[in-house]
């Protein structure tokens, strides 16, 4: 499988988040923008749960490609501690279980798990003794 945009993910297994480093200041972001201003670096497997929401409605296409039949997910905002806050999917918990502060590992997911032919999306699911 590929990840839904070129340069996302390092070529490494596991695969890992790629941000960019800014030049000038040493500021991380994500994703790496297209800029010779920027450093491509591999960022942290693991983070912590800084926020999170529920997507309970499928959203609109374009820019939405993943699968017709809409299962709520939920929508992480990872803090990779001395890095940068990332989005991504939250997977392998049940809603209820979910609680700021918890320890998460990078964990691509299919945007599609029905489709063979599906891309990969950033994702994170529960580590240590939260998994």
């Amino acid at each position: 499988m590929r990840a839904i945009a070129d340069g996302l993910f390092t070529d490494e297994t596991p695969p890992r988040l790629v941000g960019g480093c800014d030049r000038a200041t040493g500021r991380v972001v994500f994703p790496c923008p297209d800029s010779s201003n920027y450093e491509a670096m591999p960022l942290s497997s693991d983070g912590v749960l800084w926020s999170y929401t529920v997507q309970r409605f499928r959203p609109k296409t374009p820019p939405y490609a993943g699968p017709e039949a809409f299962a709520p997910w939920i929508v992480a905002y990872v803090e990779l501690p001395g890095q940068v806050i990332v989005e991504a999917r939250l997977v392998d918990v049940a809603f209820e279980d979910v609680k700021i502060g918890m320890p998460l590992r990078f964990k691509p997911v299919p945007l599609d798990p029905d489709a063979p032919d599906s891309v990969l999306i950033p994702a994170y699911a529960p580590a240590g003794d939260a998994a």
